[in-house]
């Protein structure tokens, strides 16, 4: 047997040796694991506010943070969201596939007409509500700055003649529970229902819930039920966050609006003729 064998056997045992000693030593036990870092506290939920006779506050030192909802089919109740779940009538899905052809250019709000029906909801631009007890204001920093009344004193809407059609509208109230349900009729024909060219006719009919599940969220709904531009009534709704110590500024839309001045029609005529003098 050579030198190098005997070598290698040699060793060889000695590792065998150290191995089966190995195996015979009692179990060490694992160190234990580092503790995680501890995450960030969530911020506590505060309850809803409520003024002393109970009913929900859905003021405070603040203002609701209007988010901007451009498509609404992202936003529909009752069937999956998509475009081909809004129940146009021929005309309004035309006109809906115009607007997206020609980037939304005639939208009146961007006249700086009031958005009037839930629009005003999806204008982002700080709102605040100031609640009496025979009627609720809601002021819009946005939108031309403006402000919507809701009787809460019973009354019907006016009819025929008597109800004259205005950007938002006649609105009516009740809480049921914790929720406010408006119902809104009178509409006229000069607004949009959203940015994307949801357009609708004077037979618009809203009734919207609104709720404060908790201090720092507003839950809006809507049903818009218009059987002259839409097939069937159809739901839609979104969250509003809260912002503490937030106040509206003044907004004036119609100051320096270049693009009124600079907006061309289809045929490349100013949409807006200067008045001639006589």
């Amino acid at each position: 047997m050579s030198r190098d064998t005997k070598s290698f056997l040699r060793s060889s045992g000695a590792c065998l040796a150290l191995l089966g000693a190995l195996l015979a030593m009692p179990a060490i036990a694992a160190a234990p694991a580092a503790p995680a870092a501890s995450a960030t506290p969530a911020k506590p939920v505060r309850p809803t506010p409520r003024l002393p006779d109970g009913t929900v506050d859905l003021s405070g030192n603040g203002s609701w943070s209007l988010g901007w909802i451009t498509n609404y089919e992202r936003h529909l109740l009752d069937t999956p969201p998509g475009i081909e779940n809004v129940p146009f009538l021929p005309w309004t899905k035309a006109m809906y596939d115009y607007v997206q052809k020609n980037q939304n250019a005639y939208d009146p709000e961007g006249f700086c007409l009031p958005p009037g029906g839930p629009r005003a909801f999806g204008t982002p631009y700080p709102a605040e509500f100031l609640q009496q007890k025979d009627r609720i204001i809601v002021i819009f920093e946005g939108g031309a700055h403006v402000w919507r009344e809701i009787h809460m004193d019973g009354r019907a809407h006016p009819t025929g003649s008597k109800l004259n059609p205005t950007y938002f509208g006649h609105s009516v109230g009740r809480w049921e529970g914790d929720t406010l349900v408006i119902d809104t009729v009178g509409y006229n024909e000069r607004t949009w229902l959203g940015f994307n060219g949801y357009l609708h006719s004077d037979e618009l009919r809203t009734v919207e819930r609104i709720t404060r599940p908790n201090h720092d969220t507003l839950r809006y709904e809507v049903t818009i039920d218009d059987p002259g531009a839409y097939s069937k009534p159809w739901r839609m709704g979104w969250n509003i966050r809260w912002t503490e110590g937030q106040e509206l500024q003044e907004y004036i839309c119609q100051e320096e609006n270049q693009f009124l001045i600079d907006l061309k029609d289809d045929f490349g005529e100013p949409f807006f003729q200067p008045t001639k003098s006589e």
